[in-house]
C-alpha cells in the first residue's frame, strides 16, 4: 500500500461521523498496509489531527448550515423545537462542568460520542469559540490517548485471545493475525 492511500483510508474513516478516532486509530494498529506505509508515529498524530479538525470544521459550519435551515418554515417549526429542548437539557451540566464536561464527552471513546456531537453541543450551548476550542483539544487527545493504550495491550498481547475487548476492536480489521 502507498503513502497516499494509507493517508487517504485513515483521513477518511477519521472524517466519518460515528467512527472519528474510534476507527482510525485501530486501523493505525491492525491494518499492516497502513502501518507500514506510514509508521505508527505519523499515522497516530494524523489520526489525531484530523479528529480535531473533525471538531473545529463542524463548529465553524454549523452556524451558517442553521442559519440557513432556519429560513425554511418546516425546519424552524419541526426541527428547531427539539434542538431547543436539547439544549436546555443540556445546559446545566455545561454551566456546572463547562469546558471540561464537553471535553470528557468528546474523549469517550463511545457512541453518540466524540468531535462531531460535541461540536454540535457546543454550538446549541453557545460555547464560544475558544472554549470549545479548548474542549476539543483536550477531549480528542483524551480519546486518542485512550484508543492507543486499548490498541497498545491489544498488539502486546495483554488482552486475552478470546475477550470481548479484542473481538469488537479487530472484528473487520482484515490484515490483522
Amino acid at each position: 500500500m502507498g503513502v497516499i492511500t494509507a493517508i487517504a483510508i485513515l483521513v477518511f474513516c477519521t472524517f466519518l461521523p460515528g467512527l472519528e478516532a474510534r476507527a482510525s486509530v485501530p486501523l493505525s494498529f491492525f491494518h499492516r498496509g497502513v502501518r507500514s506505509a506510514l509508521g505508527l508515529p505519523f499515522a497516530l498524530i494524523l489520526c489525531l489531527v484530523c479528529n480535531l479538525l473533525v471538531g473545529v470544521m463542524t463548529y465553524w459550519v454549523m452556524g451558517p448550515v442553521v442559519q440557513a435551515l432556519r429560513r425554511w418554515g418546516w425546519f424552524d417549526r419541526k426541527v428547531w423545537p427539539r434542538f431547543e429542548r436539547t439544549r436546555h437539557k443540556l445546559h446545566p451540566y455545561v454551566e456546572k462542568y463547562g469546558e471540561l464536561g464537553l471535553a470528557l464527552f468528546i474523549g469517550v471513546p463511545l457512541p453518540g460520542t466524540g468531535a462531531y456531537t460535541g461540536a454540535f453541543g457546543a454550538f446549541l450551548m453557545g460555547m464560544s469559540r475558544r472554549k470549545f476550542l479548548w474542549a476539543n483539544l483536550l477531549g480528542v487527545l483524551l480519546a486518542c490517548v485512550a484508543l492507543t493504550m486499548i490498541c497498545l495491550m491489544l498488539d502486546q498481547g495483554v488482552v486475552a485471545e478470546d475477550s470481548l475487548i479484542r473481538r469488537l476492536f479487530l472484528k473487520g480489521v482484515p490484515s490483522y493475525e
